[in-house]
């Protein structure tokens, strides 16, 4: 008979992500062990142990197996041989660590088997990502949801870093509100994957200012009007990354500055279909089939706020059209990857981007007559907001559009 089971996974030697990723591999080779749900990888500090170790990675998965108890202890414990791991100094570093946290609702008091983990209760490294996957799973013995026995524990001193560990995808990050989005993820603590269309020395930089923010950023190319190239990007991206946590869709096409302003309207509807749209819907799908398979994740869309009331003129029509149906795949797509994956939508209200910076007196009166909060937005502000959709605190949100517009009435 099958039973669900829980893991916790930790690395805090060498290529953590990739000892993590390995173990997982490996699980699933094993016919009698089916992975469901996987955790974001969280980095959190060492506990007990030799001064002086690395900062772990730590996970949780949720397994269906029918496998005993002893016989899946016995699973990780090969799994962890095979990847290095070695038994030297207590608590000291190590490759990986495999927990079996619960199985089922079995009490277990052996001598070499003790379920549910005797510690588990205490831990914040393995409440957090458990309660990310499984918030409502009771523990046998002390009666209480994962989620209840999470918040009974003191609050992290460090919140600054509540993204450390998870690596993430920003389309069209070389400029404006992307820019400030992968920055601030950096900030959180998440590596950052930078994507530009054609130029890699705006790309480069932006993945220089993540760096400084103590974190690893790369670099990819990709015209996303190219559906080759879009696919291409996925691929490269789980290439480079081995497993990527948070997909932020922000690339768009420009229409309002520069050349493309003007364009005829026929014009500046293909583009924005082939970048607003097209592009965005056939990159969450696939970026969503393969968060599903890894076990859990988070694709962010970029709306737009009015297109949801309208607004006069070609460029009202032009992205009222191209971002409403954006937001309505996302609330559609949020439903078709549920539990697993979590897909949400910002929608930026007035945002001083290239366009605003420059816009007419006109403009600029409008803005601040239609904004409650009397002020443009800034791309800072949309950035903050994807930050908190990718931060543990939203692990309950999903199929959302997140108005960022200073109060205006939708």
């Amino acid at each position: 008979m099958s039973v669900t089971a829980f893991i916790a996974l930790g690395s805090n030697l060498g290529d953590r992500h990739a000892y993590l990723l390995r173990a997982l591999q490996l699980l699933r080779k094993n016919s009698r062990v089916r992975i469901e749900r996987v955790s974001r990888f969280r980095e959190t500090v060492p506990i007990g142990g030799p001064t002086g170790q690395g900062l772990y990675l730590n996970a949780a998965a949720q397994l269906q197996t029918d496998l005993a108890p002893a016989e899946l202890l016995q699973l990780l414990l090969q799994v962890e041989q095979s990847l290095g791991r070695e038994r030297l100094v207590p608590d000291g570093p190590r490759t990986l660590d495999l927990d079996l946290l619960l199985y089922g609702d079995r009490i277990l008091r052996e001598a070499a088997l003790i379920v549910p983990h005797p510690r588990m209760h205490e831990r914040r490294f393995v409440l957090g990502p458990l309660a990310e996957i499984a918030p409502l799973q009771v523990h046998p013995v002390l009666g209480q949801p994962v989620a209840q026995l999470l918040a009974q524990l003191p609050p992290e001193t460090d919140f600054g870093r509540e993204l450390a560990g998870a690596r993430a995808v920003v389309t069209g990050s070389t400029s404006g509100i992307g820019r400030a989005i992968a920055l601030e993820l950096a900030a959180g603590g998440a590596d950052v994957l930078i994507h530009g269309r054609r130029s890699p020395a705006a790309a480069e930089s932006v993945a220089a200012a993540c760096r400084q923010r103590g974190v690893q950023s790369r670099v990819l190319l990709a015209d996303l009007r190219d559906s080759v190239q879009s696919q291409q990007l996925v691929a490269s991206a789980w290439k480079d990354w081995g497993r990527v946590d948070v997909w932020v869709n922000n690339a768009g096409a420009d229409t309002l500055t520069g050349e493309a302003a003007h364009w005829p309207f026929e014009r500046k509807l293909e583009e924005l279909l082939a970048v607003d749209v097209t592009a965005t819907l056939t990159i969450s799908r696939e970026v969503g089939r393969r968060m599903t398979e890894a076990g859990g994740g988070l694709i962010v869309n970029l709306g737009w706020d009015q297109a949801e009331t309208g607004m006069e003129g070609d460029s009202g029509q032009l992205f009222g059209a191209t971002k409403a149906a954006v937001m309505a795949f996302t609330r559609s797509l949020a439903k078709t990857l549920a539990p697993v994956v979590r897909v949400n939508a910002v929608a930026p209200g007035w945002i001083r981007t290239a366009w605003g910076a420059g816009a007419s007196a006109a403009w600029q009166e409008r803005v601040l007559r239609e904004t409650p909060l009397a002020r443009w937005g800034l791309p800072e502000d949309v950035a903050q907001a994807v930050r908190w959709l990718a931060a543990p605190a939203a692990t309950y949100v999903t199929g959302q559009i997140l108005r960022v517009n200073g109060g205006a009435v939708c």
